[in-house]
């Protein structure tokens, strides 16, 4: 405990701060450096850490939010197959307010459909089990994080012979989407703080792949002011030495190897694919499906779905600002007809959107 206190300690943390005020500013002006993760998006508006840095630092919060990149076709999807009487819908809580071009899982559990939050894809063997009757969905959503407990619970209902469980797949992979991000001609990315939780899984080396193969730093920290800042410290100073890595400053959690158990659930359970981002659109390789041995829990194949083609709510710029492009104030719908109480982007429905961070913390 004593060891973990140490990333909380405020007073080393103001004087990084001001280590990170005297470091020299580069003569172009600007520093844009990217977190996508959006525990650190949430982190670094709940502490005010982007108003306690130099000015010339822009800090933009990139598409690290599960809830907030699933397209609307899905939520589409999950609310044509919510029509079924038969079916349960299993989910976790933030996934029923995002909105789909007709409304939400909300206000479909409102008009009678049997919708679940649950707290873990687990919860659904036991629920399939009570439920014999009904079919189990499960709204599969999240990043290489929480692939692993999905592909723990598939194997688990094709050990126990579990038919009436399946998963509506919508997970993505981060690296490749970085990668994305950085072709993006609309903005330069000077740096980016990966994703804590995703390296916990696939480890340090996708990510120093692609610093070295583009010539961008990068570092992978925790989630305290204390790591957050020292990221920043440490990319200035990679960023005026030319030094393109990517550092890990999170070694309490994630090793370069990643978590081998995990990766081997992953790579027995599922395959890597296409995936539709809401902001991004298709990007090749960021996405998992079942591999064929389990394509009997494929929910889109089991009801006979198709993903429709959806449009994005006029003047909604959850696409600009899930890429950086953008900042919450830019939106015309922000607190206006965009809240947290009545949401028309989904980066204002979960606790990690920046939509709804910007509108908790600066306010």
């Amino acid at each position: 405990m004593e060891s973990l206190n140490r990333f909380k300690d405020i007073e080393l943390t103001k004087r990084i701060l001001a280590k990170t005020h005297k470091l020299k500013n580069r003569p172009q002006g600007s520093l844009n450096i990217m977190e996508v993760c959006g525990t650190h998006t949430m982190s670094i508006y709940k502490s005010g850490i982007d108003k306690l840095l130099p000015s010339y630092i822009n800090l933009l919060s990139g598409p690290g939010c599960p809830v907030c990149v699933t397209d609307i076709s899905y939520i589409d999807a999950a609310l044509k197959l919510s029509e079924n009487k038969e079916v349960i819908i299993a989910t976790f809580g933030d996934m029923i307010r995002v909105p789909g071009s007709s409304g939400s899982l909300s206000s479909a559990r409102a008009n009678g459909a049997h919708i679940k939050i649950v707290y873990s894809p687990l919860d659904c063997i036991e629920l399939a089990r009570s439920h014999p009757e009904k079919e189990i969905v499960f709204l599969g959503i999240g990043f290489e994080t929480t692939a692993p407990s999905i592909g723990l619970t598939i194997e688990s209902a094709f050990h126990h012979s579990i038919t009436n469980l399946s998963i509506l797949l919508n997970l993505k992979t981060m690296p490749y989407a970085m990668e994305n991000l950085i072709f993006d001609k609309s903005i330069s990315i000077d740096a980016f703080i990966c994703p804590g939780h995703v390296a916990a899984i696939i480890g340090t080396r996708p990510f120093d792949a692609l610093a070295k193969k583009y010539h961008i730093p990068m570092v992978i920290t925790g989630f305290e002011c204390l790591d957050i800042v020292g990221a920043i410290y440490m990319l200035i100073e990679m960023i005026n030495n030319h030094a393109y890595r990517c550092e890990n400053l999170y070694k309490r959690i994630v090793k370069s190897e990643g978590n081998k158990t995990a990766l081997a659930l992953l790579d027995k359970v599922f395959e890597v694919t296409d995936s539709s981002w809401r902001g991004l659109g298709i990007i090749p390789k960021t996405g998992l499906s079942l591999k064929s041995d389990f394509k009997d829990f494929n929910a889109l194949l089991k009801f006979g779905l198709t993903l429709p083609d959806v449009k994005v709510p006029p003047q909604c710029l959850c696409s600009d600002i899930l890429r950086g492009v953008k900042k919450p104030p830019d939106c015309l719908l922000y607190k206006t007809r965009c809240t947290p109480s009545s949401p028309i982007g989904a980066c204002m429905v979960s606790s990690e959107g920046t939509c709804m961070n910007f509108y908790k913390y600066n306010n």
